[in-house]
């Protein structure tokens, strides 16, 4: 069997300006990776880099090369523990670069099975849960304006980010607008210790489910410090890159925050997840600013979660892929027509 391999960059305005703790981005900049089999099949995938963890759209670019020597060397995609090692001893670092030739692997292995990638892992597709949609930092009108927005468009789970001088007003404000809906806070390792623990109790007035990362992750003794005394459980996201991370937070918090663009593919996502739960853990799968084309094999993941954040297309102004069907945040595997992952060119 021979593949052929090509990506190439996309640009992709944000809907709005996101602000968290560490910053405001416009745009989205992905990769997209896709490898054709010898019989005409196309496996899509997408890296969302980040550069709190090192990588740019340009990094990425850089390692594809490598990456895709590797898939064209093995020739059967269908051996992927062996390319995904394989990828990881060719680019230690450089997740998301990974990442998006492991969700083309799984895309283009499905399409040659003609089932959804849910159906390959052996999923159930009903047992799906609802995405939230994020709220990011701005004026605290702005943000209101933001949720009534999201309620419009059906949105039944919302994520606020925090991490400023008035974190309880725009709690008390959100609620003041959407009373009904599931709500959880992100920080993003903005607050101290002491602060956390302060804030939290205050928040845990706002019928909140968690609050995600509320402290650097450089410092997971001050994690421990929050873990042992909030009023709220507690989600590690830059904290928990890999499964490897689990075993020592699995005393720090109560939900393990997974990402595909942090952990390097599909099948270490896996990994964490059921390293997780081993540790008694809840699990979370969560996304960078994303396309549909890396968005969409997260989704599939969506059966063996506890919460999903998988918004990062929901929150361009357009994507050029269309994937998963997901009204209101509701993942809707069941309604998904297509095999692979779903994701195709719109």
């Amino acid at each position: 069997m021979s593949l052929e391999t090509a990506f190439e960059r996309v640009r992709m305005p944000l809907e709005f300006p996101f602000t968290i703790a560490r910053g405001t981005a416009t745009e989205a900049e992905n990769v997209i990776v896709k490898i054709e089999d010898d019989e005409g099949n196309v496996g899509i995938g997408g890296a969302g880099p980040s550069s709190h963890y090192g990588e740019t759209a340009a990094t990425v670019e850089a390692v594809l090369p490598d990456l895709l020597a590797v898939v064209e060397d093995v020739g059967n995609p269908h051996q992927l523990e062996t390319i995904e090692r394989r990828l990881h001893e060719t680019v230690e670092r450089n997740p998301a670069a990974r990442c998006a030739v492991s969700i083309a692997l799984h895309d283009l292995v499905a399409k040659r099975l003609e089932m959804p990638l849910y159906r390959y892992w052996g999923l159930d597709p009903a047992e799906t849960v609802e995405s939230s949609y994020t709220i990011g930092i701005d004026d605290t009108e702005t943000m209101r304006e933001k949720t009534e927005l999201a309620l419009e468009r059906g949105y039944g789970t919302l994520k606020v980010k925090l991490g400023t001088d008035r974190d309880l007003e725009i709690i008390e404000t959100i609620r003041d607008v959407a009373p009904d809906v599931r709500l959880y806070v992100d920080a993003n390792e903005a607050w101290t210790p002491r602060e956390a623990v302060t804030k939290i109790d205050r928040l845990a007035a706002y019928d909140l489910e968690f609050v995600e990362q509320p402290v650097p992750a450089e410092h997971p003794e001050g994690l421990q410090y929050v873990y042992e005394r909030a009023a709220l459980p507690i989600a590690a996201d830059e904290s928990c890159l890999t499964a490897a991370d689990v075993p020592q937070i699995a005393d720090r918090c109560d939900i393990a925050n997974l990402k595909l663009m942090k952990c390097g593919g599909l099948r270490e996502a896996i990994r964490l997840i059921h390293t997780a739960r081993a540790h008694g853990l809840q699990v979370m799968c969560g996304c960078m600013s994303e396309s549909n084309a890396s968005i969409a094999a997260a989704a599939h993941l969506a059966p063996l979660l506890d919460y999903a954040d998988l918004d990062g297309s929901l929150l361009l102004a357009e994507d050029p892929y269309d994937g998963v069907p997901m009204p209101g945040g509701v993942i809707d595997l069941e309604g998904l027509e297509r095999v692979g992952t779903g994701v195709h060119k719109r």
